[in-house]
């Protein structure tokens, strides 16, 4: 795999209509992976579902290349962009859409530290549309402040940062920091529409899309919303399920409801 120099801000390869199913047919960005923060336990070999099937072949040849250059996948010429030109895309798209940043990679930054200039950036470009992603950054260590504040700056700006727990308590950590939304990591044992609670008793509720033929990102559009009052859960699945799963290891379902109905959004 070709090396570069990682540059100041990242590569970002931006796809107006996703053809992933999962999260069906609106805007998605991929971005390097020099991206995700050292703190993820899932970074590197045998945790992140990014690192395996179609979308991990672009992502490692993405990650390879100088933002605004063009990079190989497979036959196909593909263009990256700079973290302005991507801001500038952001900008021009339809007033309230719905679009998902990171399929792969994290927000703009290196090692731990939160770049938040450039973040905010992408904030101010959402503006008027309904923009959301994840996020490992920690909230807490040497980093903790300034990531606390650009997370927070930024969900209250409008654009929506979950912040993704490996654990269901961490999940109760994070939601106690009170910055932002939350989603956690499951076990991958965890099927279908089950009920889970966290240690301190917040209620989780299971991405419909991992059940569901019918649901993806754009139809449940969950994640987007910064208020709700339930955090989102994940079972661990792909490649890199092992590794997920043994981090989610405490999720304890309690309670089945109606098989086919969505969770509603009530406290």
């Amino acid at each position: 795999m070709l090396k570069h120099k990682p540059a100041e801000l990242p590569a970002v390869f931006f796809t107006l209509k996703s053809r992933n199913g999962k999260v069906g047919p609106m805007p998605v960005s991929t971005t390097s992976e020099e991206t995700c923060p050292a703190a993820c336990p899932l970074k590197g070999p045998g945790g992140c579902y990014a690192g395996y099937g179609p979308l991990a072949m672009l992502w490692k040849a993405l990650s390879s290349t100088t933002a605004g250059e063009t990079f190989q996948r497979g036959p196909n010429t593909l263009q990256s962009l700079t973290w302005k030109q991507f801001c500038k895309m952001v900008s021009e798209l339809e007033n309230d859409a719905l679009w998902r940043h990171n399929q792969a990679g994290d927000l703009p930054g290196r090692n731990n530290k939160i770049n938040r200039k450039a973040l905010s950036m992408l904030v101010r470009a959402n503006h008027g549309r309904r923009g959301f992603t994840y996020s490992h950054y920690p909230i807490d260590g040497a980093e903790g402040a300034n990531n606390r504040k650009a997370i927070a700056e930024a969900n209250a700006a409008g654009f929506t940062i979950n912040l993704s727990a490996d654990n269901l308590q961490e999940a109760d950590e994070l939601a106690a920091a009170d910055i932002g939304p939350v989603v956690v990591v499951l076990p991958g044992t965890v099927q279908g529409n089950v009920k889970i609670e966290t240690p301190s008793g917040r209620r989780v509720v299971v991405c419909p899309a991992t059940y569901r033929e019918d649901t993806n990102c754009k139809s449940c559009g969950l994640c987007q919303v910064r208020d709700r009052p339930v955090i989102v859960g994940f079972p661990a699945h792909g490649t890199g399920a092992r590794k997920a799963s043994a981090t989610a290891g405490n999720a304890r379902p309690v309670l089945s409801w109606s098989k086919g109905a969505p969770a509603q959004l009530t406290a």
